[in-house]
Order: C-alpha cells, then structure tokens, then sequence
C-alpha cells in the first residue's frame, strides 16, 4: 500500500479536499485504485450534530455516516463509495482508545497520546486503508487529508502519528503533499511566500518533510516565485506546483497533470502501473471537456435555492454541485441565486421591506425552484409559501427531504383546506399532523438517530415522470438523512386531491417520491439525491428540474 499525506498551511479551507480529490482523479486516470481518508481533528464522534454554519453540510455515506463534506468531493471526483470508516474525528480515536484502556487492554500500562492515541490512528489508518473500495480489489494508493492547518493544537496527534507512521511503512511508501496560500497584496501585486515558508517550516520542525508543495494563489505561480519556494522549502522547482483561482474545479485535475504531477506521485512512491486499453490522456479528455463545456456555455437558467443556512454556500455542497451537474447536461449555466427562507415570510415584510421585497422579486424571476432540507422552525413557512408559489404559478420545483415535507403542509393547507395542517416538528398541537415523527426515532440522545443511509424505494405506478428520469427502473437505492415523515394516514386524501405519492419504502409504509398531477415538474423526495449525484453522472430529480426549467424535459 503507498499513502499521499496532504495537509495544508496558511488558512484553513484552502482547498486541501479538491487538491486531495484531484491527486486521486489523476492516479485513477493511470488504473491506480485509489482511495481516500479525512482526518477531522475535532472531539465530536462525527458530523450529525453540526450546525451547518459549524463546518458546512454533513455529508451522509451509504453505510449512514454522518461525515465531513470532503468524503463527498472524493466520492464525486473517484466515483467510489466510501464509508464511515474513511473520516476519521479525535472523539472517535479518544473513543476507541478509552474503550481499550477499560477493558483492560493496556495491561496496566499508564494510557498516554504517545504511544497510545498515535499507535490508534496508524492502525485505523492502515485498517481502512485495505477497505474495498472498487468491487472487491483493494486500492492501490491511500489518500490521507488532514483537516485543519499546520500548528493547531488538537492535530498535533494526528501530526505525531504521521511522523511515526512514515518509519512504520518504510519512508519510500509515503509521500507529503503540502498545500498553502501564496499571498497576493493588491497594494504591490507580487506574490507573497513568507506565511507558505513559514507553514513548511513549523511541518519540517515536527518531523515531516514536505515531498510536493502546492501553492494556492490567485493568479499562476510565477516562475521565480516557484524558485524562491524551492530554495526556502527545501523542494525540486518540479515539486513546486501551482494551482491558482480557475473557472471551474473540473481544471484542478487537469492543473496538476500539466505540470507532471501524476509522473512524479507514480516515480516518488514506486506505483506498478496496470495496462490499460486507453491512455492517460485519453481518460482525462473527459474532464477537460467537462471543463470547457462549463466555460463555453451561453444560455442561462435561473434556479432560486429556498433555505435555511444560505449565509454559508458550503451548507449546500452536494445541493449545488447537483444542480451544477444536471445544468451541464443540458448545456446552460447555472444562475444559481439562494434566497433566506425566512426573508419571504410577511413578518419580514414589516421588519425589513427591502430584504422582503428581494427575496420575492429574486423568487418571481426564477426558472425552476428547490426547497433543500433542513430542521427546526425557522424559515418553513417561507419555505411553505415558495412551495405555493411553485404550484401555483407552474414553476418547476423540486423538494428534497424538508422540501418534501412543506410541499405537503401547503397542498394540504390549501388544496384540502386544513388550515393549521403542520408537521410535528414544527407544531406538537396541530389537529391535521400530516408530518409526524418516525415511530422507532429514539428522541434521546441526538447523534446517529436520525434514518439514515442508503434505502430503496419501490416504484408503485409506471405512469410516472420521475420514475422515466430513473429509466423507467423498478426501484431506487439512495441515501437518507430524517427523522420525520408524511404521515401514512392523510395520504389517501392527498393523492384524491392530485398530490400522488409514486415511490413507497421497501415496507410500503414511507412516502419516498411525490409527484403533483397536471404540472410542469413538481417532485419531492424524501430521500438526498444530490449525495450521489456525478459530474458526469446527474442526479435524476436534479436533472428533471434543469430539463423543465429550460423547457426540455417534454423531449
């Protein structure tokens, strides 16, 4: 097994996970399996209880995980299927070690982070490591990321154990890749390098030497900016890489393999290369001609993003990356604009007019609506009146989880005319619950309770438009994040009034798929379909809103 360690310096979010996502891209197109770990050097168990503005969306995995975001860029970029296993967080190392040291594993032996928690995270490491992650083969080459930045305190740990784990795997299996901000003061307009010197020197003084430096800027790396990283740092000018703002993240892979860095991985770590039927070249022509597919495109279609974390883009990854996916396949830019629910509701209209009228003229002019998910009360009835605008006016709208829900407390409330119809979550003393809260959800402890995972859902009619955008399949198999649902009792009713609920659960007793009869596109889902959505490969409900949003989808 050969291992790439990438951490980063300078900033925290400067790009470690598409860098990390890249290098993997770029292996891959040579027939190296590749897979991939995050290391979150935070005391949560996972993800799950995060607010959204704590470190963006969680990213929920096949096998339930509730995991960092990054695991979705790997997923995206590799097409591989991770598990919970593959990030890795110091409450779960803190965890397993303090369940060792009670059960007497240590034999005695005072319990300490060097050697104890440091032996912990090599061994998950070379554990998950050996983790199928492509059929039943093994993966070649293991890419580790480390979260956070070079000197603070709680990845000192993780920063230890690598220093140790470069002797346990022999130091010719192990590459460092160091990724940090080039600075660029608009008062001069030269490139910076102290604070990157800096980071590669605090590394080097705990014990691990950079192999490959990337430097995030601006603009291109100029050559005697790379010179002078070389010199300072310790690098061949080859292992200096530069990798500057571009029009796209599909570039990323094709950067890094302009300038080598695949020839240079594959020399450094000694990778047995398998024959392929097609060149290297050949297989990154895709991404290069994803990438100038995306800068090339002319034709524009508004979609207005309805939801509660909007201050924070990254609180909607997987949502706008699917709904990136799905406007390249039907060759239109997105112009994605994202409205705070809360800023449609009539209190705001009082409060601060300006932002009320806003947010509705911003909803007015879209070509296609999505309600994403989302918990609490705040925000759903402006939630609930974008849904009604939807409906109402024909507009393509698609609702997921959450979205799903307030799609069915409006059609209720205005379709039936049950007035305080609701769900559960948002009002326990509504008389028409047509939310409820899922029976076996265990309302202790928060973490980890809600249903989630990958589920199937059954088809139940063949005269279904979104039942075609999955090539007319039988079933469904994607990932859920919820702990309420449309109640089964009010359903009937429902589906009299036109509100038809196509996909069941497995037990045919969850509504996973809603469709509204005689309109445009109106879909809800109950389940996350951005999760598994592929650049190449879109999302189909995400796909079905692009498609009717540009008048496509009868075609």
């Amino acid at each position: 097994m050969r291992y790439v360690l990438v951490t980063g310096g300078v900033i925290s979010g400067v790009g470690k996970g598409i860098i990390a996502s890249s290098i993997g891209a770029i292996l891959k197109a040579h027939g190296v399996r590749v897979t991939c770990i995050k290391i979150d050097p935070y005391l949560n168990i996972d993800a799950g209880t995060f607010s959204p503005y704590e470190h963006g969306e969680v990213f929920v995995l096949d096998d339930g995980g509730e995991v960092d975001l990054d695991l979705g860029n790997y997923e995206r970029f590799l097409d591989v299927t991770l598990t919970r296993d593959n990030n890795i967080t110091t409450g779960k190392i803190n965890e397993q070690v303090t369940k060792k040291e009670r059960r007497g594993d240590y034999l005695g032996k005072t319990v300490q982070v060097v050697p104890h928690v440091t032996n912990a995270i090599q061994d998950w490491v070379m554990r998950v490591a050996e983790l199928p992650v492509d059929g039943d083969k093994k993966a070649d080459v293991c890419i580790i990321e480390l979260g956070g930045t070079i000197g603070d305190i709680e990845s000192m740990p993780f920063v230890e154990a690598f220093r140790q784990f470069k002797f346990r795997v022999k130091r010719e299996n192990i590459c460092c890749v160091h990724v940090s901000l080039v600075i660029e003061p608009k008062t001069t307009g030269e490139q910076k390098t102290k604070p990157l010197q800096s980071s590669v020197k605090q590394l080097r003084g705990l014990g691990i030497s950079p192999d490959v430096i990337v430097c995030r800027s601006e603009t291109p790396l100029a050559d005697s900016t790379k010179e002078k990283i070389s010199m300072f740092c310790d690098v061949d000018p080859e292992q200096v890489y530069g990798v500057h703002d571009v029009t796209s993240i599909y570039r990323v892979p094709l950067l890094l393999q302009s300038q080598n860095a695949d020839s240079f991985l594959i020399q450094r770590l000694r990778i047995e290369i398998p024959q392929l039927n097609t060149e290297p070249v050949d297989i990154m022509a895709k991404w290069k001609e994803l990438a100038e597919r995306h800068d090339r495109l002319l034709k524009e279609v508004c979609i207005v993003l309805v939801g509660k974390y909007t201050a924070l883009s990254d609180s909607y990854a997987s949502v706008i990356k699917a709904l990136q996916h799905a406007s390249l396949a039907v060759n239109h830019r997105l112009d994605l604009k994202c409205i705070e629910a809360a800023d449609l509701e009539p209190a705001m209209e009082n409060e601060n007019p300006q932002k009320y009228q806003q947010a509705w003229r911003e909803l007015v002019g879209a070509n296609g609506v999505i309600v994403p998910g989302g918990f609490g009360t705040r925000g759903t009835e402006g939630k609930i009146l974008a849904c009604k605008w939807a409906r109402t006016k024909n507009i393509p709208f698609l609702g997921v989880c959450l979205g799903l829900q307030c799609a069915v407390i409006e059609f209720a409330r205005n379709v039936l005319g049950w007035e305080d119809a609701n769900s559960t979550e948002l009002n326990m003393d509504t008389k028409h619950p047509v939310v409820i809260e899922m029976p076996e959800h265990n309302s202790g402890d928060k973490g980890g309770t809600m249903r989630l995972g990958k589920r199937r859902t059954i088809f139940k009619t063949e005269n279904s438009l979104i039942r075609k955008l999955y090539h007319n399949s039988q079933y469904v198999d994607e990932r859920h994040r919820h702990r309420y649902e449309v109640n089964p009792k009010v359903v009937e009713e429902l589906e009299k009034a036109g509100l038809k609920f196509v996909g069941h659960s497995e037990d045919n007793q969850r509504m996973e798929i809603m469709e509204l009869e005689d309109h445009p596109y109106y879909v809800g889902v109950q389940y996350h379909p951005e999760y598994i959505s592929r650049p190449m490969n879109p999302s189909p409900p995400y796909l079905g809103l692009l498609l009717a949003a540009c008048n496509k989808l009868p075609s």
